[in-house]
């Protein structure tokens, strides 16, 4: 424990200088991986990713912020469970102060009735140890992997596209940038509903239910963090039924040349048709034509998917390191 630290809670809303360098700290954990804006991680600090509560802490060594917590407090089906981040000045590391801040969660944790945290770290870095050192169970691994679209071999991925359609001539594609239309909003949520169907490992994570409110609430929470959604879905010619999807984001103010490849199902009555590979080249081709300037894509794929890791190294993905998800049941 660290003796002389003062937690101050913040309100993301209102631009500070311990949201500034909670900020800064948070970047400073990762350099190898893509940077979140200040207005994304501000954003990221008010609420979750589908709209969820959360909750967003500094620790004060006098007057510099020496740390932080961030919690996400997900509603009904998941009302059990944080997710937590926590992170810790490069240069005040092993003085007791992310213990401090992880016990200050766990309070808060207790304080809602809630009873799981899980969180996220890489495998070899001092979060994994940390994580392991108090208590919390190794209950996942991912692969992080990195799609250089500069080296990409775009006739290659042509030529595997071409394919790869021969088994999904019953489908037809269509594309949208920023938020669904109204009359997709149902469709998006039977298509997200298909993501309960991905390898969770040990997590302790219930089935998310969707539907077109919480669609919408996700995008809202995705509109507030500047992010720019480009989604392409697959439909079953005959019937018209949404088939699969995939989405990739971009900040324009990332400023580094980074996009991230987020949610990528199909649902099982249309596997086997090669859709998520169709959907992923379809979609990479279209995102880079809209986006010349974005040079590298980035992924987390649970090693327990080897499907989706298989269609990731198809595509071009190069792992750039392990993560770790720690899970600790109070």
């Amino acid at each position: 424990m660290h003796p002389d630290l003062r937690m101050e809670r913040l309100d993301p809303a209102s631009p500070s200088d311990g949201l500034t360098a909670l900020h800064g700290i948070v970047t400073a954990q990762d350099p190898a991986g893509p940077v979140m804006s200040p207005r994304h991680f501000a954003a990221r600090a008010g609420s979750g990713a589908a709209g969820e509560r959360a909750e967003t802490w500094v620790a004060r060594d006098g007057g510099e912020v020496v740390g932080g917590h961030i919690g996400h407090y997900p509603p009904g089906d998941n009302g059990h469970l944080v997710i937590l981040r926590l992170a810790v000045h490069p240069g005040r590391l092993r003085e007791g102060i992310g213990t401090s801040l992880l016990d200050h969660a766990i309070g808060r944790v207790r304080a809602d009735g809630r009873r799981v945290i899980v969180a996220e770290a890489a495998a070899d870095g001092p979060g994994s140890a940390f994580a392991k050192g108090r208590g919390f169970a190794l209950a996942g691994t991912e692969s992080r992997m990195v799609l250089d679209l500069t080296a990409a071999d775009w006739s290659g991925l042509e030529l595997l596209r071409a394919r790869a359609a021969r088994s999904a001539r019953d489908y037809s594609l269509e594309r949208w940038t920023g938020p669904a239309g109204p009359d997709l909003l149902d469709d998006m949520a039977r298509l997200m509903n298909g993501m309960n169907d991905e390898p969770l490992g040990d997590l302790k994570i219930e089935e998310r239910r969707w539907n077109g409110d919480r669609i919408r609430a996700m995008e809202e929470s995705t509109a507030r963090t500047g992010l720019t959604t480009y989604t392409m879905v697959a439909r079953h010619t005959a019937t018209g039924e949404p088939a699969g999807f995939t989405q990739l984001l971009v900040d324009p103010c990332e400023g580094r040349g980074w996009a991230w490849q987020s949610s990528t199902s199909v649902l099982r009555p249309h596997r086997g048709r090669r859709l998520g590979l169709v959907l992923k080249l379809a979609a990479v081709t279209w995102f880079r034509a809209c986006e010349p300037s974005i040079e590298r894509v980035v992924t987390w794929n649970s090693t327990a998917n080897p499907h989706m890791l298989a269609i990731n190294r198809a595509l071009g993905y190069e792992v750039l390191d392990g993560w770790n998800l720690w899970q600790l049941e109070m």
